[in-house]
């Protein structure tokens, strides 16, 4: 039995499906099993990472875990850790690309909390796999409200380069750690397959819509208030800003993980566009 966190967003959801087709025991952990929407198949039970007592429950009987950590600290993991050590043996954590391990302390928070919780699951007992993802590509459905009115982001550091990966292409390197072997400790970096700029990918956005969508440059200090004033904590704003400005001058870099552990190529952002045309529209 595999237990998987997070499981009503992007990639848990994504990782419940795949998991499901290839017909391994698959257990979702959600606040609401009324409105988790999941397949009638699936064990969905109700747990909390926030409140570790809601666990017990759900861990009976799950050998492995799939871990995503909702939190900006990771104040909360040595008791969720705690309980998950009770029962399974295994654990793959959905980490950040951005964690140096040269470095005392991350240069922002939420690359901070995603280091702290490794650590304490290094220290844990468990077997452990870390998935270091690049961008996720479905951050760009912020944008799906402007460019239904009107095709046009407005944003900071248009010309900020990223290799944005595939939810699905998550979730395929998940099910396969979760139901192989020989990735015990592995820290595996993945990105998707291409570097596009923020302006390019607005673009490519607006040519699987069918309708014409650009970017516009919004001055940093603008789209910080906007941030903020949105209940964003300044520590995490200031974070991704600051990311943001170094991809301007140096780009992500590109893996070829997705593929060497799967065995397909990484799907591109436009394949992704493609996916999610109809949010947009």
């Amino acid at each position: 039995m595999i237990l998987v966190t997070g499981a009503t967003g992007n990639v848990g959801r994504q990782v419940v499906s795949q998991l499901r087709d290839a017909g391994a025991a698959v257990r979702a952990l959600v606040r609401d099993p009324s409105s988790a929407g999941l397949p009638a198949e699936v064990d969905v039970v109700r747990g909390d990472l926030s409140v570790p007592d809601t666990l017990e429950a759900a861990l009976d009987g799950v050998e492995s875990v799939f871990l995503v950590w909702p939190f900006f600290t990771a104040d909360g993991a040595p008791a969720v850790l705690d309980a998950v050590g009770r029962h399974a043996r295994r654990i793959v954590y959905l980490s950040s690309a951005g964690v140096r391990e040269d470095v005392e302390r991350q240069g922002d928070p939420i690359n901070q909390f995603h280091a702290d919780v490794e650590r304490l699951i290094e220290r844990s007992g468990l077997e452990w796999t870390f998935l270091r993802a690049g961008g996720f590509a479905t951050n760009a459905l912020a944008w799906a409200p402007e460019i239904r009115d009107g095709g046009v982001v407005r944003a900071p550091f248009g010309a900020a380069t990223r290799s944005l990966i595939h939810e699905r292409d998550i979730a395929a390197v998940a099910v396969r750690v979760l139901t192989g072997d020989g990735h015990g400790g592995a820290k595996h970096h993945l990105t998707g397959p291409e570097l596009l700029s923020t302006v390019e990918q607005v673009r490519a956005v607006g040519e699987a819509t069918g309708r014409p969508a650009r970017f516009e440059e919004l001055p940093v200090e603008e789209a910080r208030r906007q941030m903020l004033a949105s209940g964003w904590p300044a520590s995490v704003v200031d974070g991704v800003f600051d990311a943001h400005a170094g991809m301007v001058t140096e780009p992500e870099r590109i893996t070829s993980t997705v593929e060497e552990i799967t065995g397909v190529p990484a799907r591109t952002f436009r394949q992704w566009a493609a996916d999610h045309a109809g949010d947009f529209r």
